[in-house]
């Protein structure tokens, strides 16, 4: 079963008794209440609004981006440079701290903006019954429903959302769509108790659904914090917005953790070991300590926060520019381009919430117009003499049928002259309709020719009124049962001749009818949906159902699109296994049917376990559950308030293709900032090798702090354009950044980096020793700065993503780190920085060294040596 939730009433309030002692306990009336109560009540009870989240301050947000892991590295560094008074060093990475968190803060709040702005796209007003005073009489009035209290009179009508918790009073034909509340995508049927009965099936009317058909009118019992749709929040998640609670660690927080944690490991053996090395084999001593420092930090991949924060956030500006993609939470996106599958929820995600025409048929299953056509002809009268506000959803989709079917092959005759006489509406507990209509002519003689009865609803109820012996009534029983199975919404339809007669009809007139055929309805498939799925499937990322609706509809809907439905595991199902039969059994399932909140959250669990990245988009308050255990949480803007407040992603609309851009726009944010960390660390990684050795080997520093600083600085902003790449190449593929291939990458290609520059100190050899003991320094100093440069400069333009364009953007980053490489050792900075001119031999040679060197990154890059990011298994 779909969850009810009338099984709990509005928290706080009794909803029991009949309805005068309903409203004797909330002090109210048939009147409404008078101005003056409402303001009272309005200050003691607070505005009728979801308890949200309240927006977090800017400066709070700031001082926890500094809580993260990178950013916790790079705050060690500088504490310790400080102690030691490098306040260069110190200075520089207090800039790239303060940098990295203001653009984390500004996305974030920024985010934040964006998702109000759309909530104030769904703010609504409700027609109330009020008083000025007690003496006056009372009038109806449009109303913001923030200032709804309890004992209000609410007027309901078509299409009017329901703004509070009420229990009816009064209703007519009233129908409801609580899918938000259930997943049921059937509207409900809604009833007033009687005046001396305490409850009726179906007498509360709960905030966060809406209006279909009818017109009502309720108490509100329930406003705020105190509705069921503020209360239905797990009880483990309670505070899990974005950035609160206790979560699981999402993909980006365990990549981020392992690669902090990794560096964090190098840099507390490195610095140490040259210590060690300087003191054992030079005898220096702490006289080391700042190099050693400068080389810690030159591993250290300082301009991470900023590049990972910078990716990030351009791609999610990218995503709000056009209004269909707000990302509330920055590393959301990472996370999004890590999905590898992702949970929907049927209603108005696949479909678009309406019904539409699947088949008409005679007795025999063949398919017949004329039935459609009997099936209008009672839709339309029905409306037209019972004065319906507005067809309920099943018999405009027979009236859309139609009039496409009129326009298609011109009109029938035989159908086009009748006249409406009386009708029959569908109401609480009457499951079928009947019109009565006859052939025009003169009224005069009008009861000298026949009424013909069109009666049309649920199969067992107009079966019940046909006149078929056992046999063939089993059959059409049959046969509806197994369109219904197929997911279908069968109506049958009966007519009848009569004698004319000018007294009104009654139920008692719909018997010994002639069964006419059934007609079928099924979910309108979302216009993209179709599009969507087979974009998604082409990105590597599979789409799974929970719904709370019958197993054949959801296949049946999966079926036109495209999506293979497979066997549908329903709830019960789900009940009887353990987790880890749960799992295996997702694993291979498209479609979860009669699912309620519980069940989703634990298939999301399931797929999560079995090392499945996941995404669910869901926009009601039985999604919330899920909603929570996902990776990430998708909802769209008409979702209600607490979904949206659950959600990592907002989405302007129900729409997959928006969903399957931000996804695309996720890898690529993804890549990028893998692009970083394949370059910078191997770099750095090939450069602390290099700094080793040569401690050992030479007798003096092969570089300077001042100069590793600088030669950092220049790199990394080179970097940044990274952050703004578009050509990634993975884009067809779930992305993840994965600790342990990032560590394989960068031995191999450090190891490579390493090589190169051990050969280019051979040629320093060569090239400086007819220098004196300082002037070789100076020129060995900038002979390797250069050298280093020129290759962290290949290695840009190499090993980014594979692919042999480079944009614009990394190309001028390319173009000026060489030349900085090559001018700054000739210019008053190089002196400054104890660096001298190079004499010609050292280029040449160097030049044979850089053509080793981009050789040997090709064929290792062309062998894909432990790309860093990979699809699942």
């Amino acid at each position: 079963m779909a969850w009810a939730p009338e099984a709990r009433t509005a928290p706080g309030r009794d909803t029991g008794g009949t309805s005068l002692e309903v409203l004797r306990a909330l002090e109210s009336g048939p009147r409404g209440l008078t101005e003056a109560e409402a303001e009272d009540r309005l200050a003691r009870h607070g505005e009728n609004v979801f308890p949200g989240r309240r927006p977090t301050p800017w400066p709070r947000r700031f001082a926890r981006s500094l809580r993260d892991p990178f950013t916790a590295v790079l705050i060690g560094l500088g504490l310790v440079s400080a102690v030691m008074a490098s306040w260069g060093t110190a200075c520089v990475i207090a800039v790239l701290v303060t940098v990295s968190c203001v653009l984390r803060a500004t996305g974030e709040h920024r985010a934040d903006r964006s998702a109000a702005a759309l909530r104030e796209l769904v703010a609504t007003t409700a027609t109330v019954r009020r008083r000025a005073t007690d003496s006056a009489p009372p009038a109806t009035r449009e109303l913001p429903v923030e200032q709804l209290v309890p004992g209000d009179l609410v007027l309901l009508g078509p299409g009017d959302l329901v703004p509070a918790d009420l229990r009816l009073l009064r209703a007519t034909g009233l129908t409801v769509h609580e899918g938000a509340l259930t997943g049921e995508s059937a509207p409900a049927d809604k009833a007033a108790p009687a005046p001396t009965t305490a409850t009726a099936p179906g007498h509360l009317c709960l905030q966060g659904s809406s209006v279909v058909s009818g017109t009502g009118s309720g108490v509100v019992v329930a406003t705020g914090r105190d509705t069921v749709l503020s209360g239905a929040l797990p009880a483990d998640s309670q505070d899990a917005g974005p950035g609160k609670g206790k979560r699981l660690l999402r993909p980006f927080d365990r990549s981020v953790n392992g690669i902090a944690w990794t560096l964090i490991r190098f840099m507390l053996l490195t610095a140490p070991l040259v210590l060690l090395a300087d003191a054992l084999v030079r005898g220096r001593g702490l006289a080391t300590l700042p190099f050693a420092v400068a080389v810690a930090v030159g591993l250290t991949p300082e301009m991470l926060p900023v590049i990972v924060t910078s990716a990030l956030a351009r791609g999610a500006a990218l995503l709000a520019r056009d209004g269909e993609v707000i990302v509330r939470r920055l590393p959301a996106l990472h996370d999004l381009g890590a999905v590898d599958v992702l949970c929907v929820d049927k209603t108005g995600t696949l479909t678009e919430d309406r019904p539409v025409l699947a088949l008409a048929e005679d007795p025999d299953g063949h398919a017949d117009q004329d039935v459609l056509r009997w099936a209008a002809v009672n839709a339309l009268w029905t409306l037209h003499l019972a004065e319906l506000p507005v067809p309920d959803a099943l018999d405009e989709a027979v009236l859309e049928a139609d009039a496409a079917d009129v326009l298609a092959h011109g009109d029938d005759p035989r159908f086009a002259v009748f006249e409406g006489v009386d009708a029959l509406p569908c109401g609480p507990g009457r499951r079928l309709s009947t019109a009565v209509v006859r052939r025009p002519g003169d009224p005069r003689f009008a009861l000298a020719g026949t009424h013909t009865l069109v009666v049309k609803g649920a199969p067992e109820d107009v079966l019940d009124r046909c006149a078929l012996d056992p046999a063939e009534r089993a059959r059409l029983t049959r046969r509806a049962d197994g369109l219904a199975a197929e997911g279908l919404r069968v109506l049958a339809v009966a007519r009848a001749e009569r004698p004319a007669r000018d007294r009104p009809y009654t139920e008692a007139d719909e018997r010994d009818l002639t069964f006419t055929g059934f007609v079928g309805l099924s979910d309108a498939p979302a216009p993209t949906a179709a599009e969507a799925l087979a974009g998604l499937a082409r990105n590597g990322v599979t789409v799974k159902v929970l719904t709370g609706d019958h197993p054949g509809t959801a296949a049946r809907i999966c079926r036109e699109l495209g999506l293979d439905p497979g066997t549908p595991v329903t709830g019960d199902r789900i009940d009887s296994l353990d987790d880890t039969e749960l799992a295996h059994l997702a694993a291979g399932t498209t479609v979860f049917a009669r699912c309620a909140p519980a069940h989703k959250a634990r298939v999301v669990h399931a797929l999560r376990g079995a090392g499945h990245t996941t995404g669910f988009l869901g926009d009601g308050v039985n999604d919330l559950a899920a909603l929570h255990a996902a990776d990430v949480g998708v909802c769209p803007r008409d979702g209600v308030d607490v979904a949206r407040e659950a959600a990592d992603v907002a989405l302007a609309s129900k729409d997959l293709t928006s969903l399957d851009r931000a996804i695309v726009a996720g890898r690529g944010a993804t890549a990028n900032i893998s692009a970083y960390l394949r370059i910078t660390l191997s770099s750095n990684f090939g450069n602390v090798i290099a700094m080793l050795v040569a401690g050992l080997m030479l007798p003096f520093l092969p570089m300077l702090p001042a100069q590793v600083l600088v030669q950092n600085l220049f790199f990394d902003a080179a970097q940044l354009a990274l952050a703004f790449d578009r050509d990634s190449g993975a884009h067809t593929r779930p992305a993840v950044l994965r600790p342990r291939a990032l560590l394989r990458f960068v031995t191999g290609f450090g190891l490579l980096n390493a090589a190169a520059d051990l050969a280019t100190f051979a040629v320093l050899a060569l090239a400086v020793r007819s220098l004196g003991a300082e002037a070789g320094q100076d020129a060995f100093h900038a002979g390797w700065f250069t050298e280093n440069l020129l290759t962290q400069a290949m290695v840009m333009a190499l090993l980014r993503s594979g692919r042999l364009r480079t944009p614009s953007p990394v190309r001028l980053a390319v173009a000026g780190l060489a030349i900085v490489g090559l001018l700054l050792p000739l210019s008053p900075l190089g002196a400054m920085l104890s660096m001298s001119p190079l004499p010609p031999l050292y280029y040449g040679l160097l030049a044979v060294v850089l053509a080793l060197y981009g050789g040997a990154l090709w064929v290792a890059r062309s062998g894909r040596l432990s790309p860093l990011t990979r699809p699942f298994p």
